[in-house]
């Protein structure tokens, strides 16, 4: 594996059972308020120590030609600890407090109503946890496709917490013939495949344009949804303090082919999709990428900041980014 691919399966898990209990104590004795004040103080001491998180957001928030100094960089790692703050309200199904938005929501009813299962590529944007929570509380089923081993603990406070959950959490087996059928039957009930597409690690991996430079993307997700002939729908949650969440979905394919005789060309064209995708909502709001390792090739060009971002026509104002 490169260095961007070791970079997220080496970094450790932060943080104890404890901790995580305590901030969750102070959620109810507090309220929400209170306590992201008090993450926020936890996310000022992370940004200080932190030196490679740093970098990584620095390198980031740099190549979308935004302010990439201390301030900008702590602000980005912020609004990280405020989205896993609020996974704590979300796995107990708490959405008083929070201003949930939905676009494109209909595929997926519709996909219910015609008993149809289809795999949702997702990102680590915002929080994946509201879109969980949300599909749950719709009777919508849905299975989670990753690697869990550096966020162990968090995952299995999160389980105790709400044990009734009926969401699936499927661990990656690459060559595992297990593992495959248990995310096909999960199809062929009818249910949702839910698997995040910017980053990789055991399987292969495509080089492609993303932000200014080269970057690695995982083809695992594109080979499981040309392999079980289901549809594909791009899915992000963008985080707006303090408490809105917009959750997208949108399609991405009715029913992936990858020819024979150009299946790798197929294959990079269906990564640089997406990852045109991810690019435009990073531009959107910048602060809800949580990638804070080296993600771009060693060997790129110097950075070149992208293009103007777009105008979100959500936003209070032109080109507002999520404040948090």
């Amino acid at each position: 594996m490169n260095a961007s691919a070791r970079g997220w399966r080496e970094i450790p898990e932060l943080g104890t059972t404890l901790g995580l209990r305590l901030v969750m104590a102070m959620c109810d004795l507090l309220g929400r308020r209170l306590t992201r004040a008090f993450v926020g103080v936890l996310a000022f001491y992370y940004a200080l120590a932190a030196r490679d998180a740093r970098r990584g957001s620095a390198e980031y928030l740099q190549r979308l030609g935004q302010p990439h100094g201390f301030f900008a960089v702590y602000a980005h790692i912020r609004c990280f600890a405020h989205t896993v703050l609020d996974r704590l309200y979300f796995v107990r199904d708490r959405f008083e407090n929070f201003d949930i938005r939905y676009h494109g929501h209909e595929h997926l009813l519709d996909l219910l109503e015609q008993g149809k299962g289809a795999v949702l590529l997702g990102a680590h944007i915002g929080s994946f946890e509201v879109m969980r929570a949300q599909s749950v509380a719709r009777d919508i089923p849905i299975n989670i496709v990753g690697d869990f081993g550096n966020a162990e603990r968090i995952n299995a406070v999160l389980q105790r917490i709400n044990p009734k959950s009926t969401t699936r959490m499927l661990q990656i087996t690459p060559g595992s013939v297990e593992f495959a059928l248990k995310v096909g039957e999960a199809v062929e009930r009818g249910e949702l495949v839910a698997i995040l597409g910017d980053r990789h690690g055991h399987g292969t991996s495509i080089a492609i344009d993303f932000l200014g430079g080269r970057a690695r993307f995982p083809v695992g997700p594109y080979l499981l949804a040309a392999t079980l002939r289901c549809p594909l729908y791009f899915v992000v949650s963008v985080h707006r303090a303090p408490n809105r969440y917009d959750l997208y979905c949108e399609p991405f394919a009715e029913a992936l082919v990858l020819p024979r005789g150009n299946r790798q060309e197929a294959l990079r064209e269906c990564v640089q999709r997406y990852a045109m995708r991810l690019e435009h909502f990073c531009k959107i709001a910048p602060n809800n990428w949580f990638n804070f390792f080296p993600f771009w090739d060693q060997e790129d060009e110097p950075l070149a900041p992208s293009s103007t971002p777009p105008r979100d026509p959500l936003s209070s104002g032109p080109n507002e980014a999520p404040r948090s």
